[in-house]
């Protein structure tokens, strides 16, 4: 990676953005940015806070395209006709998209730890992030998501690490296809589902990924990398499981606990087996922390270091996080997005004693498209009786797309399968029938993605029921 270059990061409020831009600012390079959502005065602590680390921010209009000098970084959220990237061809400035640059610096390291899966792979990036920097190995960690255990008032949007450590710890997406450019010397796969993309098109784009690293870590309770893992020479395979005791890391005696789930971690090399207590709630949390541990110990980890750095994990943003309570009424703001997740995250929530009154904002028609009857399947599945479902329009910020499904069709399917769940098209009429249904020993969920306002809302409706007489 070329020193002090000048880059320009379009779309800089993204969760995968704004890490990638601190990561290069630490390393000295100069960086600028804009965002659509800067310009539609969304979410401005956030541009607040990068402005105070000295980072300059411009309307996205092109004005901040300086010339030929310059690296512009985008995402794919940022269409080919947004003025930025018109200037930056005009201007003759390199472009390179976000994954890429990604991929150059994570490629780079000495040992490049690279977390991928349909769901959980934030979390898991998360957590043996921590236990590296916990063993003092002093890692670089990149998250789309913010990891509580690194925010302080100088870093209050910790989804990045610079260490100096020869680790580099990063999420891997694959709903671009970027995870191709991604060459991990330990890959993990948390599980393989429907979510961006067809399951043939990311079997391919997963089944590369394994096939690149000295070690892969793999889930056999998932049907699609337990295929892989059985095919995978036994020397470059650590697997791990809550249902099969053959497993390389195998989680038995799970029970939940105020906030969190304990559970017995066992390593089938060793024999040995050690007591794991998270503050991170739900089944799917044990699968993540087994995941965790198998990367940590193939970085030289001892067992009896993860399990106590696991118990230190504070877990992310936005993951089954409590607002608060209120009246007897708790608020959770939770990332579920798609079927798994949305299935864990009821599951984790039904744990625990109280009806349920979930909103659920869908991130976008695409995937509404594609995934329309696993997440009827998901909700009718996951929901009790008593529970209720009410569903805004999808998040939108412009451009054109087929709206051939909508919220309504998914609510209609949910409701026809016995569960009560209905669509209203605007999420502040949405608000205040939850506000309005609610009652003490109730949880209200806040559900959905890319969309960082959601936190705000959930943060509103604690207030609107605090403030109920």
């Amino acid at each position: 990676m070329e020193s002090d270059k000048a880059y320009f990061f379009s779309g800089i409020g993204g969760s995968g953005m704004l890490p990638l831009a601190l990561i290069l600012q630490a390393q000295g390079h100069l960086v600028t940015g804009s965002d659509r959502a800067l310009d539609q005065g969304r979410t401005p602590q956030k541009f607040a806070f990068l402005r105070g680390r000295g980072i300059a921010l411009f309307a996205q209009d092109g004005s901040g395209i300086a010339g030929p000098d310059q690296i512009v970084v985008f995402s794919t959220a940022v269409e080919e006709t947004v003025p930025d990237m018109l200037m930056a061809r005009r201007a003759g400035a390199r472009t390179v998209t976000r994954a890429e640059l990604l991929a150059q610096l994570f490629n780079a390291a000495p040992v490049p730890v690279g977390i991928a899966g349909t769901s959980g792979k934030s979390t898991v990036t998360g957590m043996t992030g921590w236990i590296l920097h916990s063993a003092g190995r002093n890692p670089t960690i990149m998250n789309g998501a913010v990891m509580k255990n690194f925010v302080s008032a100088a870093a209050p949007f910790g989804s990045a690490v610079v260490g100096e450590g020869d680790l580099f710890v990063s999420e891997v997406d694959e709903s671009d296809a970027s995870i191709a450019h991604y060459r991990p010397r330990i890959a993990v796969v948390t599980n393989i589902a429907l979510d961006h993309k067809l399951l043939d098109e990311l079997r391919l784009l997963f089944w590369d990924f394994v096939g690149k690293p000295e070690t892969a870590v793999l889930n056999l309770d998932n049907d699609e990398t337990a295929v892989m893992a059985a095919q995978i020479p036994s020397h470059k395979l650590l697997s791990f499981s809550l249902a099969d005791d053959r497993a390389d890391y195998f989680g038995s005696q799970l029970s939940p606990s105020s906030g969190g789930i304990v559970f017995e971690a066992h390593e089938r090399a060793s024999g040995a087996h050690i007591p794991v207590a998270l503050r991170v709630p739900g089944r799917h949390n044990v699968q993540n922390a087994l995941a965790a541990i198998a990367a940590a110990r193939a970085c030289g980890v001892s067992l009896a270091m993860a399990a106590q750095s696991l118990a230190e994990f504070a877990g992310l943003r936005r993951r089954f996080e409590t607002v608060g309570t209120a009246r007897g009424i708790t608020v959770i703001d939770d990332f579920a997005h798609n079927p798994d997740k949305i299935a864990a995250t009821l599951a984790t929530a039904h744990d625990y004693p109280g009806r349920l009154l979930l909103l659920f904002q869908p991130h976008g028609f695409g995937p509404l498209r594609l995934m329309k009857d696993q997440l009827i399947e998901a909700f009718a599945r996951g929901m009790r009786a008593a529970d209720i479902l009410v569903m805004p329009d999808p998040v939108y910020y412009g451009g054109t797309t087929e709206r051939s499904v909508t919220s309504a069709h998914i609510a209609a399917g949910i409701a026809a399968r016995g569960r009560k769940a209905r669509a209203i098209a605007d999420r502040a009429d949405c608000g205040e029938a939850l506000v309005a249904e609610a009652r003490p020993g109730d949880r209200i969920l806040v559900m959905g993605a890319r969309d960082d306002t959601l936190t705000t809302f959930a943060s509103d409706l604690l207030r609107d029921i605090e403030a109920c007489e």
